[in-house]
């Protein structure tokens, strides 16, 4: 069974949501990220999606780019990332890990040397922005023979044999993108997330976790009362931009917000 499949089944045994926070690799140093990693879980994480930094993140909004921008400036590799996760792997085994990013970095890497490294290094799943699933055969094949979960994106606008057919390649949970838009958009309308959570579950026996416009608690638990994962990006990478020169307050603000939406999602 995979990690992130054994995540979802031990909260669902215990009527609890799954807290998904995204991070930057790299983001005001790879040290640092270690430690809010390991922050994040004491403070509630359940999967930890690690954002691999590209030039250009076109997925993304100002917050979330700018942190892609700082990585790639420390020169900061998809190599180094799955360094990161293999020295995490050596204090926790339990956390499931998601590398999130774009296409180009794997395509250098080569999608064999690219899923092979991934499994040894401890990676749970890979979520791949600007991939189309209808090439994603070839990539999914070398993750699966790796036992790495290939998740994929769906949107609003998403059509509904559009959905069918994800339901033929996606594993490990369904990421639904709550806004048209970037990340870090505006206003969440909820009553269309859990419209759209139904139509996802008409096709697809998976998790869906929402993503995008989750800021705080209050919102967090909206959304967790029809969701099965609540993913938190933009508000927590913020933190870590406005505290990059005092590491205590970084970690002490990232950890309280990922507690208050633990506890949150979850009370």
């Amino acid at each position: 069974m995979s990690r992130i499949k054994k995540v979802f089944e031990t909260l669902k045994k215990g009527n609890k949501k799954a807290f998904i926070p995204f991070i930057t690799a790299g983001d005001s140093g790879l040290d640092n990220t270690l430690e809010l990693m390991q922050v994040l879980v004491e403070n509630g994480a359940d999967v930890i999606e690690l954002g691999v930094a590209f030039s250009d993140p076109m997925a993304d909004g100002p917050v979330i780019a700018k942190s892609h921008e700082r990585a790639v400036a420390a020169g900061v590799s998809l190599r180094d990332v799955l360094a990161l996760v293999r020295q995490f792997r050596q204090g926790n085994n339990t956390t499931a890990i998601v590398l999130m990013g774009y296409l180009n970095p794997i395509e250098v890497f080569g999608y064999q040397a690219f899923a092979e490294a991934a499994g040894n290094s401890g990676v749970d799943g890979v979520l791949v922005v600007d991939m189309p699933p209808e090439e994603a055969h070839e990539l999914k094949q070398a993750l699966d023979n790796q036992y790495v979960d290939f998740i994929f994106l769906v949107a609003p606008t998403t059509t509904d044999a559009r959905i069918e057919f994800l339901a033929t390649i996606a594993s490990g949970f369904v990421y639904f993108v709550s806004l048209k838009g970037v990340t870090g958009a505006g206003h969440l309308d909820i009553d269309s997330v859990t419209y759209h959570l139904g139509r996802i579950r008409r096709y697809i026996d998976l998790p869906v976790g929402v993503g995008f416009g989750i800021k705080d608690a209050a919102t967090a638990k909206l959304v967790s009362n029809n969701a099965d994962a609540v993913i938190v990006g933009s508000s927590l990478v913020a933190f870590i931009e406005q505290y990059a020169q005092d590491k205590a307050k970084m970690l002490a603000s990232v950890g309280s917000l990922a507690k208050q939406i633990s506890s949150a999602i979850n009370n």
